[in-house]
């Protein structure tokens, strides 16, 4: 009884066995017959050695101006339009002050008065160098009138100067353009209150156009004013050239980086104040720059705080590397570490993409 026990026992531990062993060669047959995604590869190039990358900015016209008051009051006038041309000294805008206007009275009154004490005092002046000289008057009545002549004098030329400084008072009441050009942008209309500082209306001269782009301080010593630049416009999707400008010498209050002025060459294209573009640099000696590698923006794997790239690796799986990235050009993104030259990566999939997938090259 009880060897029939045992071998009751044997033949059930064998039969589970043979299960088991079953399932595992199914399960690994379908693994190993999983079909491949098709995906399409591109290699690692490394590019220029001369090239910097610099980061991203607004196109704006060289000439440009947003004009403010200094004064508080309602907008009396307003009479132009966005896109209207504007010569230098056009009205852009009025701005009534009642303050200013008593203030204006009030000091042309002065100046009436004040004209009319000197032209009394000088007259007496006169008559008494007459007086003094014929010893009809002692030198103490001609120093008295000669004190109060100074003193209606100085306090005309105290008037004159009242009405100078109300009069440039109002040349922020009467906006007008500081140059030939185009209206860009209102920001307030007729009836509403100006405040001081306050944005009124915008204006740029036409043909110009320049791009403020930040550049990191290990490649600051490369670059210099009149460095030769690219320049994308991603909306236009136009690379157009340009120099460098102007350049910053601190980086104190930019974070660490040094902002520059690249003016764009003349061009056909419809180039418009806002549109946002990408510096690349080129260093005047090769040794100034460095290799740089570049990879779409859209081949990138985003996963919590880490970025990565699916490379093709032995046998064709598909391999996930964590990437360190530098500056966006365009629609490419610069790449610290993580590639090398000749690595393949994955541009696109036609199936889901996993650590470890068969991949089939198309």
């Amino acid at each position: 009884m009880k060897n029939t026990t045992i071998y009751k026992s044997l033949m059930l531990t064998a039969y589970l066995g043979f299960l088991l062993m079953g399932c595992g060669s199914d399960e690994k047959q379908t693994v190993d017959n999983a079909e491949a995604v098709p995906v399409t590869v591109a290699e690692v190039d490394m590019g220029d050695s001369s090239t910097i990358l610099a980061g991203s900015g607004q196109i704006k016209a060289v000439n440009s101006a947003t004009l403010s008051t200094r004064i508080m009051g309602h907008v009396e006038s307003l009479p132009v339009k966005i896109g209207q041309k504007v010569n230098k000294g056009d009205l852009l805008i009025s701005i009534n002050n009642v303050d200013l206007r008593a203030k204006k009275a009030q000091v042309e009154a002065s100046i009436t008065e004040a004209q009319v004490a000197f032209n009394n005092a000088k007259k007496d002046y006169e008559r008494f160098q007459n007086l003094f000289r014929e010893n009809s008057a002692s030198q103490k009545e001609l120093d008295d009138m000669t004190a109060r002549y100074e003193m209606a004098k100085a306090r005309l030329e105290a008037a004159n100067q009242m009405k100078n400084e109300v009069n440039s008072q109002f040349a922020y009441a009467n906006i007008r353009s500081p140059f030939s050009g185009v209206v860009t942008n209102t920001y307030i209309d007729e009836g509403d209150m100006a405040n001081p500082g306050v944005p009124l209306v915008s204006v740029e001269s036409p043909g110009g156009f320049e791009v403020e782009a930040k550049v990191a301080e290990n490649n600051i010593s490369a670059i210099e004013v009149g460095t030769k630049a690219h320049i994308l416009v991603k909306a236009l999707d136009t690379t157009i050239t340009g120099k460098v400008s102007e350049l910053s010498a601190s980086a104190q209050n930019t974070g660490g980086q040094y902002v520059m002025k690249v003016v764009l060459d003349k061009t056909d294209a419809k180039i418009l104040s806002g549109m946002y573009a990408t510096v690349r640099l080129e260093a005047e000696n090769e040794s100034d720059g460095k290799t740089v590698v570049t990879i779409p923006s859209e081949v990138l794997v985003h996963k919590g705080q880490l970025t990565g790239v699916y490379t093709l690796g032995q046998d064709n799986v598909a391999l996930l590397r964590w990437l360190r990235l530098g500056e966006n050009f365009g629609d490419e993104v610069e790449v610290l570490s993580g590639l090398s030259k000749g690595d393949q990566y994955i541009v696109s999939a036609e199936g889901k993409l996993y650590n470890g997938a068969k991949v089939s090259i198309q």
